[in-house]
């Protein structure tokens, strides 16, 4: 009878790799010449053979540095402007080769190839490029690199066995390896995590690019297509994203101190809250940030010198008047009690005249942004109340934060990224429809635009309550419709007799009316688009108070 033996199988035992890998033949070519004259003095007291392209060996030439051009090496020249010069086996095999690999040194061997210990590379300026006004399509395209990002990777993956050095700011890490006689393991390691995120990043940026070059958007735009429908004026969103955010703010803790917490934003974007310059204050925290943002897209919309003020992101006060000085005491005045310790922004320069009003006794606030700040009101503001240490001062820069984000505003859920159009278009009042017999009086189209213009900044349910340019009462966050009016028409009290009254989507039910006319508002200004639309004309009609459609919904969730 055959005995078939069941013999152990030893494991495979684990790769040992080399830590210290000496540095005899390098590779470099670089688009920031930064740092080379300490890097070239280096490697040359170090008698490193250095292979290099271009601009790259004749700057390391002129530091006095021997330079072996890639094209020896190759047996080929640099063509196409350029396009190609490394991209070789010559100089790909030297990179990827298996020190530890008998077959892999033959190969080299072979065909004449030289290892390469260390490469040396950092990428065009595509980012910087493409920021600049006037940067044509055809000159960002030349700025893609290709060589670079190859060379980067190869090295990255063959770490166990070549450096892979992406930035000046990593030279002097590299130059003490060359003195000590080599790199480690542990510092390969590092050099190749940091140059695969750096090959992500410019490629991110690249990706983000292209897609607004190449108008790259959904395949299907139609209903359950992955672009959804989209209006006439707006293309489909696109089919896909890419983003690499940076960590900008480690925060002390989230919503609450129980919650980590960070500010992340797109790589290079320098705008929106993302840019902004914290002139005086303790520091920023997480619900800060979240009132900022509402505080200064509510402030954007406004087209005459503004100002809100802004509790639990929703505006308790918010003003335009011929100066912002004068903007800020009337949205102050507008719900004392709520501006207690509330975040403030203005549209324009914050100046003595702002830093006056905050000044008054009693008062405090948390945070005041502004484009800018005049000297003479940091002073004031920093010297003089009793919470001076305390204020954060924030001057937030211009231009379009939805650029780094193709266009889209993004929040985030469970899992997944919800995406939008953001709503920042500004609404034209002579597209609106008067729906009662009688039309609101020409006097009071300006503070119609303003309640729906500040309406839109409320969370929904919501009601805007306006005297003149002035905000006197809101209705935030109702479950109903009619309680937002009375919560709005009570903060407002005796200032809703003669104002106006703004609702951020269609009155469902006549009910409302009733307690807008006892309250002697004097004009409604709301989308429309209910069912029982003809009632609740009726109903305003009944009470004689005119109304007009916007045919334009603001949620804001």
């Amino acid at each position: 009878m055959a005995i078939i033996s069941r013999m152990k199988t030893s494991p495979t035992p684990p790769l040992t790799l080399p830590d210290l890998v000496p540095i005899r033949r390098v590779l470099v070519s670089v688009f920031d010449k930064t740092g080379l004259d300490r890097l070239a003095p280096a490697l040359k007291r170090a008698g490193v053979e250095v292979v290099s392209t271009g601009g790259t060996a004749t700057a390391l030439a002129s530091h006095g540095l021997a330079v072996t051009d890639v094209s020896a090496v190759t047996g080929f020249p640099e063509v196409l402007d350029g396009r190609v010069k490394t991209l070789h086996p010559h100089v790909f095999a030297g990179i990827l080769a298996r020190a530890d690999r008998p077959d892999d040194l033959a190969v080299l061997a072979e065909h004449g190839i030289d290892r390469f210990d260390a490469v040396i590379v950092n990428l065009y300026a595509f980012e910087e490029a493409v920021a600049r006004s006037g940067c044509l399509p055809h000159e960002a395209i030349e700025l893609i690199d290709i060589g670079g990002p190859s060379l980067v990777r190869a090295a990255a993956k063959n770490h166990a066995f070549a450096a892979i050095v992406t930035g000046p700011e990593q030279y002097d890490d590299l130059i003490a390896a060359v003195e000590r006689g080599g790199t480690t393991l542990a510092q390969r390691k590092l050099f190749a995590a940091q140059a695969f995120e750096h090959t992500a990043a410019y490629d991110a940026v690249i990706a983000r690019w292209m897609a607004r070059h190449a108008g790259l958007v959904a395949a299907s735009a139609g209903p359950g297509g992955p672009g959804g429908e989209s209006s006439a004026d707006e293309p489909p969103l696109p089919a896909r994203m890419t983003l690499e955010l940076d960590r900008r703010m480690a925060l002390r803790y989230g919503e609450n101190p129980h919650q980590a917490a960070a500010l992340f934003a797109p790589v290079g974007t320098r705008l929106g809250l993302a840019g902004l310059n914290q002139l005086a204050g303790k520091e920023l925290s997480y619900n800060n940030l979240l009132d900022l943002d509402a505080a200064t897209r509510l402030a954007g919309l406004l087209q005459d010198p503004g100002a809100v003020v802004i509790k639990h992101t929703n505006p308790c006060g918010a003003a335009s008047a011929a100066t912002a000085g004068e903007a800020l005491a009337a949205a102050m005045a507008a719900d004392p009690t709520s501006a207690f310790g509330s975040i403030v922004a203005v549209n324009r320069m914050f100046d003595r005249a702002c830093a006056e009003v905050l000044l008054t006794p009693g008062l405090f606030v948390e945070v005041i942004a502004a484009p800018a700040f005049a000297a003479e009101a940091v002073e004031l503001l920093t010297t003089r109340p009793t919470w001076k240490a305390s204020v954060r001062l924030v001057e937030i820069p211009a231009g379009d934060p939805w650029e780094p984000t193709a266009g889209l505003e993004l929040r985030s859920v469970a899992g997944a990224f919800l995406a939008q159009r953001p709503d920042e278009t500004c609404d034209d009042p002579a597209s609106w429809r008067v729906v009662t017999n009688v039309p609101p009086p020409a006097s009071l189209t300006p503070a119609l635009d303003f309640a729906f213009t500040v309406v839109r900044r409320l969370t929904s349910n919501a009601i805007a309550v306006c005297q003149g340019t002035n905000l006197v009462g809101a209705g935030t966050g109702q479950t109903s419709r009619v309680d937002a009016v009375r919560i709005a028409l009570e903060k407002a009290g005796s200032r809703a007799r003669g104002g106006v009254l703004a609702s951020d989507a269609f009155f469902p039910f006549p009910d409302s009316i009733a307690l807008i006319a006892a309250a002697g508002i004097a004009a409604i200004v709301q989308p429309g688009g209910s069912k029982r639309d003809p009632e609740v004309i009726a109903a305003a009609d009944a009470a004689g108070i005119p109304m007009v459609f916007t045919s334009r919904r603001h949620f804001k969730h």
